[in-house]
This record gives C-alpha cells, sequence and structure tokens, in this order.
C-alpha cells in the first residue's frame, strides 16, 4: 500500500454551509438480515455440498441466536450457561444487486459464533474461526449473471458447546450487510480520521482515504470530504487535485484539515460528526463513504493519570460480557440502550468489554452515549484457559477446546478487522490485548513465592490477601530458575501489541495482569503502555515503588469503596472496572439451577441490583439517598454480647429492598448516601442520626429488630428520603412499558415490566406468580424473564413466574406492519392488565 500526500484544496474550515454540495445520494449498505433459512444439524460431522435444499428450513431473520432458543438443562456445561451448542447452516436467496462489468459486491459478517466457513453458489468463499471478529468476502465474480437466485450458504460449527467461560451464543448473531460499490471504491473500513491536536479553538483533523481501483485500466478522479456537525450542518470540507488511480491497485491518501471551534466529544457531552468522503468519476458522484468520529484528546501520564479534551477524568467503570439475558447474544439495539442508559444513570462513563471484540451497533450507543471503551480483543494466547474452572486447562476435550486451537494462525488476521473496523470509534480510548492470561503459563504463579507446591498450582497460599513479598531481583531469579513453556508471553505480547501499534498510534495499550508482580520482571508489563491489574490492588505501591516509570490503573475488581478510593488517592490509577456491572450468563459450572453470574449493578433482566444504588451514592455527585435490608445473620456481620454488630464484611452487598420479615428478627439496614447526615425513622419513631464520615465503606448501617409499617430514611436538612414499606400479599399487578410507540423496522423493541401489589398500592416483592401473556397484533415476542439467576424457565415463552414480585416481557416490531398492538398480562385470580402500543 502506498501512502500518498496529495494536494488537496480546503475548501471550508470556518464559514458554514447548510447543506451537502453532492446531490445524488449513494447507498453502499443493504440490511442483509431479512429472509434467511436456517437448520440446526442431526449430523454434526460432516460439511455438505452446497448450497443445500433449504425447502423445509426455518425462516428466520438475523441477529439470531440458536442456542438461547433452548431450554436449559443440567445435562450441559454450567460454564456456558446450561445451553446446547451444536452445528447448523444458515441460507439467503437473493438477486445478483450490481453491474459485474463495473460494480463490486461484498458481504460483511459482523459476528457468528463460530467456527463458520462461507460459499456462495457452491463457491467456497473462506472461513472464521473466532466468533467475535468481523469478516466480509468479495462476492462480485461469484454472483449468477442470469435473472437465478444466488445462495449464500453459512456453516456454523459449535458442537465445542462448552468452549469459554461465559455464555457466547450460537449462530450469525450480529448483523449482516451487502455492500456494493463501483470497481472505483473506498474499501470497507477504508477511512482513518484522527485528532492529533486538539483545542477549544481548533481542532486539526487528519484524514487518511484508502481508495481501490478494480478497472483494468487506470483512472482519473477527484476526492471530497465533507464534515457534518449533529446540526447537519457543513462545518468544513476538502478537496483534492485530479487523482490517476493505476489499475488494480489501492492507495492510501493523507490529508489534515482544521475545524475551529470544535464541539469536543467527551462522556458528559458525546458530540459528534460525520466525514462524508466522495469519489467524482467523469464529473458524476460514484461513491460515498461515511465516517462518524468524535474530535477528542487522550493521554496518560503518572502526574495526572487520563486527561480527555485537557481535563483530568476518573474511569468509573463496569465489565460487561456480551449477551443480554433473553435474547442471549443477538441483542437488539434497544435493549443494550436501556441497560447502558441505567448504567449511565449510576454514575458509570466506562465499559470495558470483556473479554473480546463486541458489536458494531455496541461501539455505536457508547459513542452516542458517552461511554468511554477499553475494547479487549482476547481471553486467551498460546495455551487455553480451563472453561470449568478457570486459571490453566486442567483436561483437554473436545466440548471445552476454544480460541487456542486457531490463535497461531488466525490472531493477527482477526485483531486486523476488528481494529480497521473499530478505530474510528472515538468512545474507544484503549486497546485491551488480553485478559489474565498469566494463568495459561504455570510458572509465572510460582515465581510469586505464593505458590509453593508443584503438584497443587491452584494452593495460592495468602496470595489474594497480600502484597509481595519479593523484590523484583529475588522474582527475577526464582523466574530464571523454572521450567519454560515453549512460548513466552512476553514475546507473545510485544507481537500482538506492534500489530496494533501498525494500525493505531492514537491510543494506548493495555493488559489485564492477575500475576503482575512476574509480568513486571518477565517483559510482559513492558509490552503494553498502561498496565492494568486484576484484582491486585495490593501490587500497586510495590510496583510504584521498583517500576516507576510504568502507570498503573485497575482493570478489573470486586466493585467496593475500597477499589474507588485507591483511584482517589492515586492520580496515576485513573480507573477502575468492577465486575460485573450486569449480570451474564455463564460461569456456573455445578451450579445448577444457578446459569448465571451476578451483576453488580443490574440483574439479568437488566433490574437494578442494590450495587446501582451504592455507585450512583459515590460516582454521581447529586444528593443521593437509598437504602437496603438484610437479615444479619445472612448479613456477613455478628452480634456481640450487646447486640452490636462486629466486624463483617466491609463491602456493599445486594441486600433487599424490601420491609418484610418476621416479628423481631434482627434486620440490617444499609443506607447508601453522599450527605453528611442521615435519621432513620420506623413507624414515625426516630432510631437516630448517623453521619457518613468514620464508614470505611460509605455505609451506613442500622440493627433494627423488625416491625411491620413503614422505615424511612431522610437526609438531614434536606427533603431527600427514602422509604420502604411493609408489603401485604399481592391481589393486583402493574403492567409498565418504555416505549408505547415502535418503528415498524423489525428492530425496534419495548420492554414491558410487570410488578405485583398489594391492595394498597405497595409493591410485594417477596411474593411470586404466574404469568400469561398474549399479543394481539404484529409484533414478535423475544421472551420474558425475572431477572434471577436461578432461573431455569424458557426465554422464548409467553408464561413466566415472577422474581422478587417481578417480570420482564420484550417484544420486537415487525417490518413494514404497522398499527395497534394489545399485550394482556393474566395472573389467576386477578384482574388481567392491557398495553397497547402502536407500531408506525
Amino acid at each position: 500500500m502506498e501512502l500518498k500526500s496529495l494536494k488537496f484544496i480546503v475548501l471550508v474550515s470556518v464559514i458554514i454551509f447548510s447543506s451537502c454540495s453532492s446531490k445524488e445520494v449513494i447507498h453502499r449498505e443493504t440490511d442483509f438480515n431479512f429472509n434467511w433459512k436456517f437448520t440446526l444439524l442431526q449430523d454434526t460431522t460432516s460439511i455438505h455440498k452446497t448450497p443445500l435444499n433449504d425447502e423445509e428450513w426455518r425462516d428466520i431473520r438475523l441477529p439470531h441466536d440458536w442456542s438461547v432458543e433452548h431450554s436449559f438443562d443440567s445435562i450441559y456445561e454450567g460454564a456456558t450457561g446450561y445451553l446446547p451448542g451444536g452445528v447448523a447452516y444458515y441460507q439467503k436467496h437473493f438477486k445478483t444487486p450490481i453491474n459485474k462489468d463495473s460494480e463490486k459486491a461484498y458481504i460483511l459478517f459482523d459476528g457468528v459464533y463460530n467456527n463458520a466457513k462461507f460459499w456462495l453458489n457452491g463457491a467456497y468463499l473462506g472461513e472464521n474461526p473466532y466468533g467475535y471478529s468481523p469478516v466480509y468476502f468479495d462476492i462480485s465474480d461469484k454472483l449468477k449473471s442470469d435473472d437465478t437466485d444466488n445462495i449464500i450458504t453459512v456453516y456454523v460449527d459449535h458442537s465445542r458447546y462448552a468452549d469459554s467461560r461465559w455464555y457466547t451464543g450460537s449462530g450469525i448473531y450480529r448483523n449482516v450487510k451487502l455492500i456494493t460499490t463501483k470497481k472505483l471504491h473506498i474499501p470497507i473500513w477504508g477511512t482513518y480520521i484522527t485528532t492529533p491536536e486538539v483545542t477549544k479553538n481548533k481542532a486539526t483533523i487528519n484524514l487518511q482515504i484508502d481508495v481501490k481501483n478494480d478497472f483494468d485500466k487506470d483512472a482519473t478522479y477527484q476526492l471530497n470530504t465533507e464534515f457534518f456537525n449533529q446540526q447537519g450542518i457543513v462545518v468544513a470540507k476538502v478537496s483534492s487535485e485530479k487523482i490517476n488511480g493505476k489499475a488494480n491497485q489501492k492507495n492510501t491518501f493523507s490529508k489534515d484539515i482544521t475545524i475551529k471551534y470544535p464541539e469536543l466529544w467527551c462522556p458528559e457531552n458525546p458530540s459528534l460528526y460525520k466525514a462524508v468522503t466522495t469519489i467524482q468519476y467523469q464529473n458524476k458522484i460514484i461513491d460515498s463513504y461515511e465516517t462518524t468520529i468524535g474530535i477528542r484528546s487522550v493521554q496518560h501520564n503518572k502526574k495526572d493519570g487520563l486527561l480527555i479534551n485537557g481535563k483530568q477524568t476518573l474511569v468509573k467503570g463496569v465489565c460487561l460480557h456480551h449477551d443480554a439475558g433473553i435474547v442471549g447474544t443477538a441483542v437488539p439495539k434497544g435493549v443494550w440502550r436501556r441497560r447502558l442508559q441505567i448504567l449511565k444513570e449510576g454514575g458509570v462513563n466506562a465499559i470495558r468489554t470483556s473479554h473480546n471484540p463486541f458489536s458494531k451497533e455496541f461501539l455505536d450507543l457508547c459513542d452516542e452515549m458517552g461511554f468511554l471503551v477499553q475494547a479487549e480483543i482476547f481471553d486467551e494466547f498460546d495455551y487455553p484457559k480451563d472453561k470449568r474452572l478457570n486459571y490453566h486447562e486442567r483436561k483437554p476435550e473436545y466440548i471445552t477446546t476454544g480460541y487456542t486451537k486457531d490463535f497461531q494462525k488466525w490472531n493477527k488476521s482477526d485483531l486486523t478487522r476488528t481494529i480497521l473496523r473499530d478505530r474510528n470509534h472515538p468512545s474507544i480510548f484503549e486497546w485491551s490485548i488480553g485478559n489474565e492470561i498469566e494463568w495459561t503459563y504455570l510458572h509465572y504463579r510460582y515465581a510469586t513465592g505464593f505458590w509453593k507446591d508443584k503438584n497443587d498450582p491452584q494452593n495460592s497460599g495468602n496470595y489474594w490477601g497480600s502484597p509481595p513479598f519479593l523484590t523484583p531481583e529475588e522474582t527475577k531469579a526464582r523466574f530464571d530458575k523454572l521450567e519454560k513453556s515453549e512460548y513466552n508471553l512476553a514475546k507473545t505480547a510485544k507481537k500482538i501489541n506492534n500489530w496494533v501499534k501498525e494500525l493505531d498510534t492514537t491510543r494506548a495499550t493495555t493488559a489485564n495482569l492477575v500475576v503482575p508482580q512476574t509480568s513486571h520482571i518477565s517483559g510482559y508489563a513492558d509490552a503494553v503502555d498502561i498496565v492494568g491489574y486484576s484484582y491486585r490492588n495490593l501490587d500497586i505501591p510495590w510496583a510504584n515503588k521498583y517500576f516507576p516509570h510504568k502507570q498503573i490503573t485497575i482493570n478489573e475488581c470486586p466493585g467496593s469503596w475500597e477499589d474507588w478510593e485507591t483511584v482517589l488517592n492515586n492520580p496515576e490509577v485513573f480507573s477502575m472496572y468492577m465486575w460485573t456491572g450486569i449480570a451474564y450468563m455463564g460461569e456456573a459450572h455445578k451450579s445448577w439451577p444457578k446459569k448465571a453470574w451476578y451483576g453488580d449493578m443490574l440483574n439479568l433482566a437488566g433490574f437494578k441490583n442494590q450495587g446501582f444504588n451504592y455507585f450512583k451514592s459515590i460516582w454521581v455527585d447529586e444528593p443521593h439517598v437509598s437504602m437496603g435490608t438484610i437479615p444479619v445473620q445472612q448479613s456477613g456481620f455478628k452480634l456481640n454480647k450487646k447486640g452490636d454488630i462486629v466486624a463483617g464484611s466491609k463491602r456493599w452487598r445486594n441486600t433487599n429492598m424490601h420491609w418484610n420479615y418476621n416479628s423481631n428478627d434482627s434486620i440490617l439496614v444499609e443506607v447508601n448516601t453522599n450527605q453528611e447526615a442521615v435519621e432513620l425513622f420506623l413507624n414515625d419513631v426516630s432510631l437516630g442520626t448517623k453521619k457518613l464520615a468514620g464508614n470505611p465503606d460509605k455505609i451506613i448501617r442500622w440493627l433494627v429488630p423488625f416491625k411491620g409499617g413503614k422505615l424511612v430514611v431522610k437526609v438531614v436538612n434536606s427533603d431527600a428520603k427514602a422509604i420502604l414499606e411493609t408489603a401485604d400479599k399481592p391481589t393486583q399487578f402493574s403492567l409498565v412499558t418504555d416505549k408505547k410507540i415502535l418503528k415498524a423496522d423489525g428492530y425496534d423493541v419495548a420492554h414491558l415490566v410487570l410488578q405485583l401489589k398489594d391492595k394498597q398500592n405497595r409493591n410485594v416483592k417477596t411474593f411470586n406468580k404466574k404469568v400469561t401473556f398474549t399479543i394481539d397484533g404484529a409484533a414478535k415476542l423475544l421472551g420474558v424473564d425475572n431477572g434471577l439467576a436461578n432461573n431455569i424457565q424458557d426465554f422464548q415463552s409467553n408464561t413466566i413466574v415472577t422474581g422478587d414480585g417481578r417480570c420482564l416481557l420484550l417484544v420486537q416490531s415487525k417490518r413494514n406492519q404497522i398499527g395497534s398492538i394489545k399485550i394482556t398480562a393474566a395472573i389467576e385470580g386477578f384482574e388481567k392488565r392491557e398495553c397497547t402500543l402502536q407500531i408506525k
């Protein structure tokens, strides 16, 4: 590839135009998600001659996750959520969309899980083993020249259904696009726009554009780029002089331009611009490529930690996996929007995509909503982890064989495609090359001195509660004497880091280190720009003493005041990412019927856990008070002879959001607040005033003998308060939707929440009932859930037993079908409730 700095003519940098000067609209992308055929195979060992006869196959639309359609069953593996995998085919019939003499066609898959192979009209296109990387194919030469249908065939082999430590889903679970261009065109992911200099007064924008000439002759053309602000106004444009593109070659062109008084992107104000680049050939616009960008500067340093647009920024982060309960991994954009909006309300400003690339659609939302993203690429390098028990693999098995079987061959390709797709997203501010990789190199743990028994590599001594007791020199001496593996972790990490830097030098690299003591002396920590720690805050003073040149931060932690205090007290430690922000399926080996891992802030249905209130109280700069309750025997605390609370777990817990217990039960009341003092009342009788100061975990506690009635906590010298009331048995229920109007696009969704109520209209959270939903009209029932980790009722059903007195129904519009949708909820013995949606 040749990089050329062409002579461009900057037409506008300050003057504002009201509209785009190009009249013709070019549509390169076609939604390719609809009208697919699907079959799950009984014969999982054979690949058949394609295309196949699909007359008896199911009609589906994408994205599609077939695993989540099945019932949970203990015969499957809890590591991936007690759901099956399998082997399947997808096919789609379509007419040739181009003039093959002058145009090109590509098919782009944003994600297929996994071991996918692709054919068009029986001609092999290629494969993509990694389930998280995007892939596209040039299908121009394999399209039919007559009027008969083309058939795209996709084979997906997820027979190794326990190949991960979390729920992965199965199938074409992300969007598919058909992309058509002229033979002279900007290729897929063919722009790279950076902001090397940013101030409030002006921003320098570097524009790199790839142009591919697939004609058999040279072509003379002109490049034009216009920058639109969020109001649709052109704020800058640039045009090149005439360019002579050589036949069958790709070239990259570069130009700096200036935008004065830019609207800067940041989590608090995520302003976006759209760059529209066109190719003018023979006096016609023949290609148009849109790139969404945000103008912002990102700097890391030991003194200030993280600077966004020159402002010191603390990262209030959560780790997320890529499933969303009911829908598995085929997550509608509206589901992610709802979840991210709730996280935002709780003070979250950053997401760590654990432990793999997420969808383009997810990153688009982060751009729009103002989330910083640490984009993680790999969970395994050279050696596998144990999918059931974490750490290193204990026993190789077919069903648990994961990405390491393909890593050596595919790692650079997967990384390259991912970064080319994602490097224009302003939300992404760091690339993480890997997660807790040290577990798969056994000698790393033994070098610390905590692991002593060579025959018991899981016996870590008191590693998790202690800082390093060896100096780097002592650690290095132990490390050098230990038997090594075939592959060298530091060398692999440096190789991967170099590949990232070849594609993007504007972002820092990091990795999530779980044995940082050894990684600092082995060279692994030096492979990346920022060293992220996983549950090893205790190592930070040691590392700052011996490795003052390295900036340390927290990439994964339990999520406690101690974690956040570490960030506040150490300027260079600018981030924490709690594990996890939202519950996710999987990581539940031998835990049946528990199928999911707990989410600190939201449960599997996206309902708030107590952690939402806790983190809101420390992360959001507005008055907050909330409370939870829990029997003291379940709290981790004990009582002394005087009946006072004594030492226990000094961190928040998922306390109950109700006041329903047995008379005189000893109940621990925990109050989350960011105010100076609060007063607790039971049935209008004061139980005393307590101050926030002096509570090491920022939680105020009372021990209260239960008595039915009203529990109220009030902020002193304020009207702010929180109330819990004893509820009676349920006699009714409410049904509330987050949307009254849906677009008839086949994607838009509505979340309907059913809550049990007593005769006084109080929320009932200690009784549960079976609910039956019916839908009258053109809407698709995506599923039901009560959010509980041990709920093993089918998601794709119209019946559900509530959990904590509530449940969620998720419905989706159908494409081009408008009208009214009536949703009815019924509980035996209760009056029915109806909700009407409009599809427009």
